[in-house]
Parts: C-alpha cells; sequence; structure tokens
C-alpha cells in the first residue's frame, strides 16, 4: 500500500483509461461467428502467436483516415504516443484478445499478407499491435491502419482495396526490427516519488512485455538492495509500481518477454527523473 495520497495518481491513471475506452479506437464490426471462424479451429493462440509458425488465416478491416495511422490522436489501447512516427510509421493494428492479450501483446510485430481480393498484391508487409480490437470479425482479427490496409494492394489500388471493408489475410508472428532503438521507457505524466507509471516502447526483438521488475539503486537507509520489484500491469503497455516509501533512483528495469526471454536496462532512470519524459537504453540479455 502506498503513502496517504499515493492512491491519487493511481486514480487519475484509471480516469484516463475509463475515458480511452469510452471513446474507443477500433471500429466495431457486426460477428458472423460461423463464417469467422470456419478454417481456424486447426490453431490455437500459441500456435498463432510464435516465431515463423507458418501463416494463419486471419479477417483484416481497417478504421481512421485512408492513410493514417488509426487513432486520431497517433496513440491508442497499448498507450504508444507517436504511431505516425519512427518506428511505427503508421503500420500500426489494432488486435482481438488472441492477439491483444489484455495488453501484453502490445508492441508484437506480425508480418501479414492479403488473400483472394483481386486488389491484393499478395506481398507481405509488417504491423504491429498498437491497439485493442473490441468487436471481432474472425478468431484473428486485424483492424489495421488505413496505411497499413493500403499497403496490402497492387500499385494504384490502394482505394480500391479498401473499399472492400473486410479482407481475408494470412498472418505469422515476427520479430520486430527497429533499426537504432534499443528499449525506451516513458515515465507517464502522474508519477511521482512514491508512484511510477513506465511504458515500455520501442522494444527491438520480440516487441511484447510479460512482466516488468524495478531495482532501486539502494534502500531508503542507504545500502544497495540487489532485489527486485515486480511492477504491475496497469493498461496496455504501461506498468506501475505504487510503493510504501519514496522510491531510490536510478532504476533499473527488468523486462520478459513470452519467448522467456529476459532484458535488463541498467540504470536507465535517473536519479533526476521527471514525468513526462521518455528515457533510453541499451540492454543486457540474460
Amino acid at each position: 500500500m502506498g503513502l496517504p495520497g499515493s492512491s491519487l495518481p493511481a486514480a487519475a491513471a484509471a480516469l484516463a483509461l475509463m475515458s480511452l475506452l469510452a471513446v474507443g479506437s477500433c471500429r466495431e464490426a457486426q460477428f458472423d461467428a460461423g463464417e469467422a471462424l470456419a478454417g481456424h479451429d486447426n490453431f490455437t493462440t500459441s500456435d498463432a502467436t510464435r516465431y515463423y509458425g507458418g501463416w494463419v488465416l486471419a479477417r483484416a478491416t481497417w478504421y481512421g483516415q485512408p492513410n493514417g495511422a488509426g487513432p486520431d490522436d497517433n496513440g491508442g489501447a497499448c498507450g504508444f504516443k507517436h504511431t505516425d512516427k519512427y518506428p511505427f510509421l503508421s503500420m500500426g493494428s489494432c488486435g482481438n484478445q488472441p492477439l491483444f492479450k489484455d495488453g501484453k501483446g502490445c508492441g508484437a510485430c506480425y508480418k501479414i499478407r492479403c488473400r483472394k481480393d483481386r486488389s491484393c498484391s499478395g506481398k507481405s508487409e509488417t504491423v504491429i499491435i498498437t491497439d485493442m480490437n473490441y468487436y471481432p470479425v474472425s478468431r484473428f482479427h486485424f483492424d489495421l491502419s488505413g496505411t497499413a490496409f493500403g499497403r496490402l494492394a497492387k500499385p494504384g489500388l490502394n482505394d480500391k482495396l479498401r473499399h472492400s471493408g473486410i479482407i481475408d489475410i494470412e498472418f505469422q508472428r515476427v520479430p520486430c526490427e527497429f533499426p537504432g532503438l534499443k528499449i525506451g521507457f516513458h515515465v507517464e505524466e502522474f508519477s511521482n516519488p512514491v508512484y511510477l507509471a513506465l511504458l515500455v516502447e520501442y522494444e527491438d526483438g520480440d516487441g511484447d512485455v510479460v512482466q516488468v521488475d524495478l531495482m532501486e539503486s539502494k534502500t531508503p537507509h542507504g545500502p544497495a538492495t540487489g532485489r527486485w520489484t515486480p511492477m504491475r500491469e496497469s493498461w496496455g503497455s504501461i506498468w506501475r509500481l505504487d510503493s510504501n516509501h519514496r522510491l531510490q533512483a536510478p532504476f533499473t528495469i527488468r523486462i520478459r518477454n513470452e519467448s522467456g526471454k529476459t532484458l535488463i536496462a541498467k540504470d536507465v532512470i535517473p536519479a533526476n527523473w521527471r514525468p513526462n519524459t521518455f528515457y533510453r537504453s541499451f540492454v543486457q540479455y540474460s
């Protein structure tokens, strides 16, 4: 339990999340269970999200502006910011629950290619899960940005493909490749000495995050801690720690991916850290 008043930032963060969910990002679509699930019975979620596990059937729609990044604010339910800029470059997608995974699928990368529609190029494109799809039209459903959807088309047929609305696609999980980036942490707005919320971004490699732990540089009384404290998933790709003492920075952050790989960013959050600030680090693997 945090110190008196430490619940205020958490409450503010919860209100922000409720506002996001109320507005919504991905569009509502009608769900035809019989048609949507046809052809998918041989695949489990784990089959569909392991690397290079073969092509899996899915469906795709699109939302937002035809050449946009999806959400009007270039954000989404994962908490990522500026999805119109590198490394997202407007190639984001909402994923339904088997892809979004209550936020643990945020940041995962998938190759997708278009099937059947005459406007499809047949070439694969890589998209990143940046948002949640609440109204799936198939067992695996990518609600793509207008940019990503259009990239599946033959040259000059982008708009024609977008007019198709719902299309059949195939997908497979791939590592994320973000040249020049390793991993970054955005300290969220309401963080304070007893409450720390971090948005995990730009993870080159697996992309997804299933657990985040924090190590303080020392105890409140001085000695080094050498102890990892688990953070709790707040929403999307935002993880938080409510403390019963003033947290002692700099902080080292440890991340575990779905594949079991562990990454450590040593002293990535400095002693003079500030809310609403982005910090980037190279990582150690273990």
